[in-house]
């Protein structure tokens, strides 16, 4: 179980915690509220790089996100060291943000650090690239709909406890 109030806990990494993790947050959170199990998680993102904490997150991404109906109030934060041991589970959106988060992870580690495209989605689409420089928002309902997809079966895996 989590660490906070024993809850399992899932932190979304991106960059800049401005665009993808934001959005992963959102999903995941929905995922959550729809399948009854609010009370028993806790999630939140945060950024590799402080270079937007504080900041609301990108234009497109709240855009996207309202238009499924999903509000987000959050604020971007930069990743703690103390997050690699309050949370469960730290999804990294791609593979650089991965090696990142190893990189930092503190000696002793207790999160499981995880790539969230590996659940559910197709091989080709595993990335969650990151749409900062994008003009249009077409990058980002493609964000939200790998993470609904990958927030989906990581549930489903994790309430199954098939989570290694």
């Amino acid at each position: 179980m989590g660490k906070r109030s024993q809850k399992s806990s899932v932190l979304m990494v991106c960059v800049g915690n401005l665009c993808r993790s934001p959005i992963a947050e959102a999903v995941m959170r929905d995922v959550v509220t729809r399948a009854g199990l609010q009370g028993e998680w806790h999630v939140e993102s945060a950024g590799i790089e402080d270079w937007h904490s504080g900041r609301r997150p990108d234009e497109r991404a709240l855009n996207v996100l309202a238009r499924h109906n999903i509000d987000y109030h959050g604020k971007a934060r930069v990743l703690a060291p103390e997050d690699f041991f309050e949370f469960d589970y730290i999804f990294a959106m791609d593979l650089s943000n991965l090696a990142a988060l190893r990189r930092m992870a503190p000696k002793g580690t207790t999160a499981k650090l995880l790539i969230l495209g590996n659940f559910g989605l197709k091989p080709d689409e595993r990335i969650i690239e990151d749409p900062y420089y994008d003009i249009s928002e077409a990058p980002f309902e493609q964000i939200y709909r790998q993470c609904s997809i990958a927030c989906k079966n990581f549930l489903k895996q994790a309430l199954l406890k098939q989570i290694m």
